[in-house]
């Protein structure tokens, strides 16, 4: 198994990117979408982010990218502005193996040195295991479930929230 780093995303990672959502979209519940986006989609959504100063991470080895992760902004209203939430996909191969835990590790230290002070995780259908014990691992602790609330795949789905402070929380003002 090659070596893993964990880097800042590039304009140059889209194609890959935006193939590992392409699945998610097509084959998971991770995301509620039903038609996955096209490049020129996904390179709107980074350079958003991107400008907007998020933190957004790849995962790469030898062979590519492996996997992906991003803040973004909780809720577009103002006094939400020191809160984020995170999105994490990784490609079928890359799953179960600890990297999205590295790229969750690595967007919490940038959120972090950035002033965020929580992150709120939104995982699609709950019976996505992997997701809550990564984000769990992470320090992230369950908020609730709305049950019901997505439609895919002939079948209703959940989703869970589950967050985390990031440095010193609410314990100072920002």
């Amino acid at each position: 198994m090659s070596e893993i780093e964990i880097r800042a995303a590039t304009a140059a990672d889209l194609v890959a990117i935006t193939a590992i959502y392409e699945e998610a979209v097509l084959h998971g519940t991770a995301t509620f979408e039903l038609d996955p986006p096209d490049l020129a989609e996904m390179t709107r959504r980074y350079d958003a982010l991107v400008l907007g100063g998020f933190p957004y991470f790849v995962a790469v080895d030898g062979n590519g990218v492996l996997g992906y992760t991003y803040a973004g902004p909780h809720r577009p209203r103002v006094a939400y502005r020191f809160t984020v939430e995170n999105s994490i996909y990784l490609a079928p191969a890359a799953q179960r193996r600890g990297i999205g835990g590295k790229l969750l590790a690595a967007l919490i230290e940038a959120c972090e040195s950035k002033g965020y002070r929580q992150m709120v995780a939104v995982i699609g259908d709950s019976a996505n295991a992997g997701s809550v014990a990564v984000h769990r691992n992470a320090g992230f602790e369950m908020i609730g479930t709305h049950p019901n609330v997505g439609f895919k795949f002939g079948r209703w789905l959940d989703t869970i929230s589950m967050q985390r402070a990031l440095g010193p929380g609410s314990k100072t003002l920002p």
